[in-house]
């Protein structure tokens, strides 16, 4: 176990390596150099050759690209992620302050996700080819299609509209005022784990009905278990398995996810600071954003990967 943990966090560390390099490299291939990016062609004529300069060494621009990247990650390593050209906060700060909220929604979504999908694939996996089961492939190919950042602009609608309610864009932390926080996550929340919950419900229904036409789930049945029983010993663990591993998945998706359901219900997240970073084209912000929102998603694999290892003896001696 300890070897198969040790062999992916060495995999994930490589990959964390080359998404920064690729990050890096990105952003420096962008049409123009940052500043064109930062001030636009028309402010830049504005500025003259020695401000250009100025800015440039102020910035480390001027530097070989190698010894940029170098200067990038020993800053992150010590807890340094740059600041905003356009607000008087660090990287580091704007994490701090928005990332719960982020969090808060994605932890929420994937309980949503398999407080909806899990039920909805029992049923539809013990009546295969049902009216039920029919239904339930249809909502999830619905929730499926449907963009989050457009049924998100349909739910603040129609409670502005219908209700007359407005979800408060500031509050307090968590624990200090739980249901301000609350009110401004579960919109997103919601959008974001009907889009999972479609996909755990379709993992889940193949994963069942693979599962209960094993050797061991007719055995069960044959000892006489009732079928609640049996579904719920026997095939319900091992189809989950792969639900799991999916969860896992989709919870790094809804980082990215977040981004446009955040800006249609204005929830002032980590989504949020990223659009708003790319509008105002804060190119040192949208770097380290990108480049946390991969570590995340690495992390957040290697967890499943060393869970489903844990529950599944099988996996960890491959």
């Amino acid at each position: 176990m300890y070897a198969y943990i040790i062999r992916r966090i060495g995999f994930g560390a490589l990959t964390v390596v080359g998404v920064s390099i690729l990050v890096f490299t990105i952003m420096r291939i962008m049409p123009g150099d940052p500043l064109t990016a930062i001030y636009g062609p028309d402010g830049m004529h504005k500025l003259s050759d020695a401000e250009r300069l100025s800015l440039m060494v102020e910035l480390g621009l001027t530097d070989p690209l190698v010894v940029q990247y170098f200067n990038w990650i020993v800053d992150i390593l010590k807890g340094e992620f740059g600041r905003s050209f356009f607000r008087a906060e660090s990287v580091g700060e704007m994490v701090m302050r928005r990332g719960p909220l982020t969090a808060q929604i994605a932890i929420l979504s994937v309980i949503l996700s398999w407080v909806i999908g899990i039920p909805v694939a029992i049923v539809s996996a013990l009546r295969p080819n049902s009216l039920a089961d029919n239904v339930v492939r249809f909502v999830s190919i619905v929730c499926l299609a449907v963009p989050g950042f457009w049924l998100g602009m349909l739910i603040v609608l129609a409670l502005l509209f219908w209700f007359g309610y407005r979800a408060p864009l500031t509050g307090a932390a968590l624990f200090e005022n739980p249901l301000i926080t609350f009110q401004m996550v579960i919109g997103p929340a919601i959008v974001l784990g009907l889009g999972q919950a479609a996909y755990i419900a379709r993992m889940a229904r193949s994963s069942l009905l693979e599962v209960i036409r094993e050797d061991y789930v007719r055995t069960a049945r044959a000892k006489g278990l009732s079928s609640r029983m049996v579904v719920r010993l026997h095939a319900l663990p091992n189809a989950l398995l792969p639900v799991i591993t999916l969860s896992g998945i989709l919870l790094g998706f809804v980082l990215a996810g977040s981004i446009p359901v955040e800006r249609a219900f204005g929830t002032p997240g980590l989504g949020y600071a990223m659009f708003t970073a790319v509008n105002e084209r804060d190119i040192f912000v949208m770097q380290n954003l990108v480049f946390l929102y991969s570590l995340v998603f690495v992390v957040l694999n290697i967890v499943v990967d060393i869970t489903i290892a844990w529950l599944d003896p099988r996996i960890r001696y491959q």
